[in-house]
């Protein structure tokens, strides 16, 4: 009794805020704790603000044309330089932010929307469902990824916008394998189980408990997706099939100086430090991310 009433008084003395502190507070600490993460969110932010004041931050634009300041080197009136059309590099490389991260964002949300509902459909329902979508997952899985998205760019035809479709589409089953193994594991709690024997509806059962108790590693792995969803845009700008002329698009800017890297080497080094910092900020902060939400590494 004596021993009960000692740990009932400590308990007592717990500050209120450290009893009380929101699991997000929890998590920002353990953010915070990882340096590395810090400074990837750090380069996230930064390529996020100058995407979205581009067009007040560029001093030229970025499809001005000046054929007699073409291949200039770096200077005070041209920061990066310019290309062989005599066109501001520093400028491209601003507005060249905007357009990868916008496919980098977009085609991730729509492989995480698919591959979620799809990944659920599996994992909840099984039998048959399970069957049809799992085979999906894995012919498409067969094929490397960057060539099963230059054939849905071949057939959908070359620009941004089917380069983003074509990115989404092969990412769908990343999420969709990790959603279903996800969603396998919890099913089986007692909870859902509960749940189930007092006649709750499997909408609500997927919504209210199965989701949110799912998507902590979705979280982790659309952040470092969207590091891999601007490598493979900028791939498909390389080779032509995304981004057309005179979009600045990072990848398009790097195929457009491939005939001219030892004439005029800031033409691709400037880009390709672009698409470097950008991959790395994301992920710095995806590797923080699944230490904090990972259990496994939380321990």
């Amino acid at each position: 009794m004596a021993e009960l009433a000692k740990n009932t008084a400590d308990i007592a003395t717990i500050p209120v805020e450290e009893k009380l502190t929101p699991p997000w507070k929890e998590n920002w600490r353990l953010f915070y704790k990882n340096k590395l993460a810090v400074i990837g969110l750090g380069i996230v932010i930064f390529f996020i603000i100058i995407a979205a004041i581009a067009p007040w931050l560029a001093p030229y634009s970025y499809k001005a044309q000046v054929l007699t300041e073409r291949m200039q080197a770096p200077s005070s009136k041209h920061w990066f330089g310019t290309d062989d059309f005599g066109r501001d590099i520093f400028s491209r490389v601003l507005y060249g932010a905007r357009i990868s991260l916008w496919v980098g964002f977009f085609s991730v949300l729509g492989s995480v929307v698919i591959g979620t509902l799809l990944g659920i459909v599996a994992g909840y329902y099984g039998r048959w469902a399970d069957t049809i979508i799992s085979r999906i997952f894995d012919i498409m899985l067969a094929f490397p990824s960057i060539l099963l998205a230059i054939a849905v760019v071949s057939v959908l035809g070359p620009s941004l916008q089917n380069a983003l479709i074509a990115i989404a589409v092969i990412n769908i089953p990343n999420f969709g394998r990790l959603i279903r193994s996800k969603v396998l594991s919890v099913k089986q709690e007692e909870y859902i189980m509960s749940a189930r024997a007092v006649g709750m509806k499997d909408t609500r059962i997927l919504l209210r408990h199965i989701l949110p108790n799912s998507v902590s590693p979705v979280i982790v792995q659309a952040t470092l997706a969207i590091a891999t969803a601007i490598i493979e845009a900028a791939a498909l700008g390389f080779l032509g099939l995304g981004a057309q002329p005179p979009t600045p698009e990072w990848g398009k800017m790097l195929a457009d100086s491939r005939n001219y890297i030892t004439q005029a080497p800031w033409t691709l080094f400037f880009p390709g430090m672009a698409i470097m910092l950008t991959v790395l900020g994301f992920n710095l902060m995806g590797d923080g991310l699944r230490d904090i939400l990972d259990p496994k590494m939380k321990q």
